[in-house]
């Protein structure tokens, strides 16, 4: 595996980017992970320019399904739904927008050079952000409080996408930080 790309991240601040596969099944098997196991440890939404929606579930998925290359995550009293297939009732040139042409993991890096933050993004064909995936934080509590030390094990969803998605063990340098920052 090459090394991670670090790029200078919109606002400010660095962050090492890899990407992952935007083929239907490795994006479900990737939603299906993180929204089935780990649904009370991560916030999700769209991070833009003038807008970061961080939204918790409120239960685990009633179900999650495929529709037309859409994947459904349905929380009973509501759902979204992500373009990560090949999708055809709009025509082939909006089917090519909609679905998920780029999804990469990232870690947010600190002044000091080490992470603060770690999470996974969906792109659709323009380029546009579908969703953030911000993963479980060992400087954050659930309710997104500062934790007076690192809880190191809130890894464990990144240490799982690293192995399963592009064959990584562990990195020391995710258990160097010292805090979480806002960049």
């Amino acid at each position: 595996m090459t090394q991670p790309a670090m790029v200078d991240a919109d606002g400010g601040g660095r962050e090492q980017v890899w990407p992952l596969p935007t083929d239907e099944q490795s994006l479900l098997d990737l939603i299906r992970l993180c929204f089935e196991e780990y649904w009370n440890d991560i916030w999700f939404g769209v991070m833009v320019q003038g807008a970061a929606w961080e939204v918790a579930a409120p239960n685990p998925p009633k179900r999650i399904r495929m529709s037309d290359g859409y994947a459904t995550v349905d929380f009973g009293r509501w759902h979204f739904h992500l373009c990560i297939g090949e999708h055809r009732a709009s025509g082939p040139e909006l089917g090519r927008i909609r679905r998920c042409s780029r999804a990469e993991l990232y870690r947010r890096i600190g002044s000091d050079g080490c992470p603060t933050s770690w999470g996974v993004r969906l792109f659709n064909g323009r380029g546009e952000q579908m969703m953030t995936l911000m993963l479980p934080n060992p400087f954050l509590t659930n309710d997104q409080q500062i934790r007076d030390k690192p809880a190191w094990g809130q890894l464990e969803l990144w240490d799982r996408l690293r192995a399963k998605y592009l064959g990584l063990d562990p990195d020391p340098i995710d258990r160097s930080g010292k805090g979480f920052h806002h960049g």
